[in-house]
């Protein structure tokens, strides 16, 4: 067994209160790191998972920000400071902003500005806010989630898309730019993927999507999870400019 060992390490989970982000939170804590817990809206959540990773004897700070605002990262990372005394040695951006999916032509301009907002500024003030301390440190892990419509384009993702991809080009600038300080930038692009929603719910099993999916079934919010504190690791020292669809094949990146 290869164990992943984050003790002395600490995380900042953007949107940790979401449907995904909540996992990544117990996951890099039961690995060992303290956590810090962003939310923008959702605090009743992100007191939750302060106690649960507090429960596996980890510190964690709760943090409130617009993640489409310089002035409020930059607030956020002088209280991350205050509190730990340092700054973190893993950032996951996982927040971005929810509106209507519809055609091109009936989607308003406003939902394609907050998706460049939240999926590309998002990750450019994040950068400016973390990164130099990695760099002084030599080390660090910079992780996007993106998403399987980025290699699908389907109609009605016009928005989101374009957002994504365009985190996609920045990431691969990024990772060119901060290499060399030992600082790895990777994306993880999950498919549609079951969360505890669709637990309450009942609605898991989507056999029309599932259908398209070579693995036949949906992947979970642990299984992102998973792949989020893989490359948050030392496993994962030479890996970096990657793009990692994590849904079970319905999207394969060309070389």
């Amino acid at each position: 067994m290869i164990p992943i060992d984050l003790t002395g390490k600490i995380a900042l989970v953007t949107g940790a209160g979401g449907q995904l982000g909540r996992v990544m939170v117990r996951t890099l804590a039961e690995a060992g790191a303290d956590v810090i817990i962003h939310y923008r809206s959702s605090r009743g959540k992100a007191e939750e998972l302060k106690q649960q990773v507090e429960a596996l004897g980890r510190r964690a700070l709760l943090v409130q920000a617009d993640i489409t605002s310089q002035a409020e990262i930059d607030r956020m990372r002088n209280e991350i400071s205050g509190f730990y005394g340092e700054l973190p040695h893993i950032v996951v951006a996982n927040a971005v902003v929810q509106y209507e999916w519809t055609s091109v032509l009936e989607q308003s301009p406003e939902d394609y500005i907050s998706q460049f907002e939240s999926c590309v500024l998002q990750n450019v003030y994040l950068s400016k806010a973390f990164l130099p301390a990695m760099i002084e440190r030599g080390a660090g892990r910079l992780i996007g989630i993106n998403t399987e419509c980025s290699m699908q384009n389907f109609p009605g993702q016009s928005a989101y898309t374009a957002g994504k991809r365009g985190m996609d080009g920045l990431y691969r600038v990024l990772a060119k730019e901060v290499g060399e300080h030992g600082i790895t930038v990777n994306q993880v692009a999950p498919g549609w993927t079951i969360s505890d929603r669709d637990r309450e719910e009942g609605s898991e099993l989507q056999a029309q999507y599932e259908s398209s999916v070579p693995l036949k079934r949906r992947g979970t919010d642990q299984e992102i999870a998973n792949t989020v504190v893989f490359l948050a690791s030392d496993l994962a020292s030479f890996t970096t400019g990657a793009f990692i669809p994590v849904c079970g094949g319905n999207v394969m990146p060309g070389i």
